[in-house]
């Protein structure tokens, strides 16, 4: 991979590689061959210069495979992570991580590969300021992570391997 920037960390989560893979045999099977069905039946109408659905579908179908070409090289670059840090209360890959502010507020993360960010789950990459400040402390330590809004204290109230109890939105599914 000389001479390519690497896309971050190659850590990827067991759900996380099982979304990848999901999006790659929904587009390979279903939506590419749709989409095929649609240029072919478009450039049957004749002219192709002015045929708005044949333009559009052969952007789509550049846009897949693109998409198609980045799933099957990425797939084959991440690492999937199967098991927790050597210490349970320890920060590591794939934590969940009750956070304490120092302003009274609460906030849960789970720190993850950079193909599974999402910040309506609390999910940050394992690249980002705050998941390295996290990483190798326990339950109970503070510490300070740059983030763009500044600088901020944070105090680790919990760390869970499994989904905590009442965690909203862990299920793999992103959409």
């Amino acid at each position: 991979m000389a001479g390519r920037p690497r896309r971050g960390s190659a850590y990827i989560t067991l759900e996380g590689a099982r979304a990848l893979q999901e999006e790659l045999e929904h587009l390979w099977r279903v939506e590419r061959p749709e989409v095929t069905r649609q240029v072919s039946d478009a450039a049957a109408l004749g002219d192709r210069s002015e045929n708005a659905e044949y333009i559009y579908g052969k952007k789509r179908l550049r846009e897949i495979d693109r998409r198609l070409r980045y799933l099957q090289k990425r797939l084959d670059e991440v690492q999937v992570v199967h098991r927790q840090g050597p210490e349970p209360d320890g920060v590591y890959f794939g934590a969940w991580v009750d956070l304490e502010e120092s302003d009274g507020g609460e906030q849960r993360v789970r720190i993850v590969g950079p193909d599974e960010i999402d910040p309506e789950r609390g999910w940050i990459s394992i690249d980002s300021p705050v998941a390295r400040s996290l990483l190798g402390k326990r339950a109970g330590d503070e510490v300070r992570a740059r983030t763009p809004e500044g600088e901020r204290e944070l105090t680790i109230a919990a760390v869970h391997y499994e989904p905590p109890e009442g965690s909203p939105g862990n299920s793999p599914e992103r959409r």
